[in-house]
C-alpha cells in the first residue's frame, strides 16, 4: 500500500520540543493523546501556518515540506482544507458567502466548482442555512458550515482540528453522522485530531497516540485506545465500534447485520433498511457464558472465541472474535469471573448484549 502521510517534524515548544516520525497508508489518520501533546501544533505544521525547524512532509505522494531542499510553500498553494477548532466564519456574509469564499480557490483547482459546491451543500445539508447569517446558526450548524468551506476550496487532503470541541454531547452525536459521510463521499486523505476515543475510533482507520511532542504508539483505533486504557490514561470502560447495515426495522428495534452471517438487534426507532450505522457498546456493558443462555430478556447471544485475555490493571480485558476473521469485541470482566468460567484464548463463549446497550453513533 502507499504511504499517504510521510510526517518528520522538529519544532521547539515552551514545554518540549515536537519531535514526530510518522508514516501511514490510512486514509484518515487520526493523531490522539492528551491536551497539550502537540496535536494541533503538528497539523498547523502540515498546514503551514507553523514552520518546523527541521523535517520533511508529505501528503499523498506531495512535498509540503524539506527543510534540507529549502522547500516550503505557503499555505495557499498546499492544497488543503483546514477545519480549526473555532470555525471563524465571516460574521456579516450569509452561509452561501461563507461557503463561496472557499469556492474561489476551487476555481484553480477542480473542473466544475458548481458542481462540487452543490455537492458540499447535499452531503452536509445546508441548503436551508444558505441564507442565514453566522450568528442565527446553532453550534453545530456553524462547524457543518466550517466543514463545507474548506469542502468547497476542492482540497487534496483534509485536516481537522477537534472538529466536535466544544459541542455537548447531543450535537456530537448529531455533527457525528457528517462527518462519516464526508469520509465517504469525497474519499480524501484526512488528518484528524482529537483527545475523544469514540471519535476516532468511529472516523480514523489508523491512529497515531502522541504523548509530550511523540508518536508513542501507531495502530488500529481499537488496539491504540484499549493501551491507553490499560495504562490507566483513560476513565471509564473501552468501547467497541462495529459498522452494519440495518436489514429490518419494526417500532423501536431494528435489526442490523455486521456480516451476511451475523446481526445484532439495537434499540432504535425510525432506521430505515439499508441504512449504514455506526454502533458503540461499552466492554462493561457485555456479559458473558460457557454456555449458551436460555431465558433472557437480552436480545443478542453471540457466539465467539477467546483470542486474547489481558490482566494488566484491575479487571480483565478479554477480546472475544465473532466470527474467523470477522468483528472482534473487547469485554471488562473481574479476575474473579474470568478465573471462575475458566477463560482461556481460544475457549469458545456466548457474549450477551442487551438491545438497550448498544449505542447508535451514527446513521447514513
Amino acid at each position: 500500500m502507499s504511504v499517504e502521510f510521510s510526517l518528520r517534524v522538529e519544532l521547539p515548544l515552551e514545554a518540549f520540543t515536537l519531535e514526530v516520525e510518522l508514516d501511514s497508508s490510512a486514509r484518515r489518520l487520526g493523531l490522539f493523546g492528551p491536551s497539550g501533546a502537540g496535536k494541533t501544533t503538528l497539523l498547523e505544521a502540515v498546514a503551514g501556518w507553523r514552520a518546523p525547524r527541521a523535517g520533511r512532509i508529505e501528503l499523498g505522494g506531495r512535498v509540503l515540506f524539506d527543510s534540507a531542499r529549502g522547500l516550503a510553500p505557503p499555505i495557499e498553494q498546499r492544497g488543503l482544507g483546514y477545519v480549526p477548532q473555532e470555525g471563524l466564519l465571516f460574521p456579516h456574509e450569509d452561509v452561501r458567502a461563507n461557503l463561496m469564499a472557499g469556492q474561489a480557490r476551487a476555481a484553480r483547482r477542480v473542473s466544475d466548482p458548481r458542481a462540487l459546491f452543490q455537492r458540499v451543500v447535499d452531503v452536509l445539508e445546508l441548503g436551508a442555512l444558505l441564507a442565514r447569517r453566522p450568528a442565527t446558526l446553532s453550534g453545530g450548524e456553524r462547524q457543518r458550515v466550517t466543514l463545507g468551506r474548506a469542502l468547497c476550496s476542492g482540497p487534496d487532503a483534509l485536516l481537522l482540528d477537534e472538529p466536535l470541541a466544544g459541542l455537548d454531547l447531543a450535537l456530537r452525536r448529531r455533527i457525528l453522522p457528517y462527518l462519516v459521510r464526508v469520509g465517504e463521499e469525497f474519499d480524501l486523505p484526512m488528518l484528524h485530531v482529537s483527545h475523544e476515543p469514540t471519535e476516532v475510533a468511529v472516523l480514523c482507520d489508523e491512529v497515531a497516540l502522541l504523548e509530550r511532542g511523540r508518536v508513542t504508539a501507531q495502530g488500529r483505533p481499537a488496539d491504540v485506545l484499549a493501551s491507553v486504557w490499560r495504562a490507566e490514561r483513560l476513565e471509564g470502560a473501552p468501547e467497541n465500534v462495529l459498522r452494519g447495515v440495518v436489514s429490518t426495522s419494526q417500532g423501536e428495534v431494528a435489526r442490523v447485520a455486521l456480516t451476511p452471517e451475523l446481526a445484532l438487534e439495537v434499540s432504535a426507532a425510525g432506521l430505515a433498511a439499508g441504512a449504514r450505522v455506526v454502533l458503540g457498546v461499552a466492554a462493561d456493558e457485555i456479559l458473558v457464558a460457557t454456555q449458551r443462555p436460555e431465558g433472557l430478556s437480552a436480545r443478542n447471544i453471540l457466539a465467539a472465541t477467546v483470542v486474547a485475555l489481558d490482566a494488566s490493571r484491575p479487571g480483565v480485558v478479554l477480546r472475544a472474535e465473532l466470527s474467523a476473521g470477522g468483528p472482534r469485541l473487547d469485554v471488562l470482566l473481574t479476575r474473579a469471573s474470568t478465573e471462575s468460567l475458566g477463560l482461556v484464548p481460544g475457549a469458545r463463549v456466548f457474549l450477551v448484549l442487551k438491545s438497550n446497550s448498544v449505542r447508535v453513533l451514527s446513521a447514513l
